[in-house]
């Protein structure tokens, strides 16, 4: 199969090999690497379907080099003025060398809450199927999205004590984001230097609403 002979198939989808692992679909089509990130998105998301000469007109970037060859970097943190009690979220995107701030707030909340506001307004704000890298200093959003989420779910959003899971409406949010996304999370510690995790405890300390 070449891509001329695939962008005469209505979608991605109507690939049969489409469906295969990455390393299966790489060795049956060649051409396919640079669009695996864009593909990843449109076997997930059930709001968006691309052509394949779509996806291959899309993913090429200055130099030859595919787009999901690159990583965005996301540096997140949460604040909370009581808690609960007025609150805010921040987030740091950086992608080719170039930053973008984003924060917010809400007038009552709590600080986990706003931990797991500050990723899922972040990826709202990704339109590339490119890989991502989130930075987070709560143990809270590390664990839950790499050990706890998938027992949730198999349990019907009840906690391994059958009690309800806390912020479950923003833990489906984001889970549901994720999905979209070839996603990679880093724990680091809070308040110890990184500059980054730095910047984004700032963001989400100026949001935080004044009563």
């Amino acid at each position: 199969v070449t891509p001329a002979q695939a962008g005469a198939q209505s979608n991605w989808r109507d690939i049969p090999t489409a469906r295969l692992f990455p390393a299966a679909r790489s060795r049956l089509f060649p051409w396919a690497p640079a669009c695996a990130g864009v593909t990843r998105e449109v076997l997930h998301s059930k709001h968006k379907t691309h052509t394949l000469p779509q996806i291959l007109a899309s993913n090429h970037t200055r130099d030859g080099y595919p787009l999901n060859t690159e990583i965005i970097e996301i540096f997140t943190d949460g604040a909370c003025r009581g808690n609960p009690g007025p609150g805010g979220w921040g987030a740091l995107l950086r992608w080719r060398g170039k930053e973008k701030e984003i924060s917010g707030g809400e007038p009552l909340t709590t600080n986990n809450r706003m931990e797991l506001q500050a990723p899922i307004e972040a990826l709202k704000t990704i339109k590339r199927a490119v890989p991502i890298h989130i930075y987070t200093d709560s143990k809270y959003v590390m664990d839950g999205m790499t050990q706890w989420l998938q027992n949730w779910k198999s349990n019907n959003w009840k906690t391994k004590n059958k009690k309800p899971v806390k912020n479950q409406d923003l833990w489906e949010e984001l889970d549901q984001l994720v999905s979209l996304y070839d996603i990679s999370w880093h724990w680091v510690k809070g308040h110890e230097g990184h500059v980054e995790n730095e910047r984004a405890d700032a963001l989400a300390r100026s949001a935080v609403p004044i009563l």
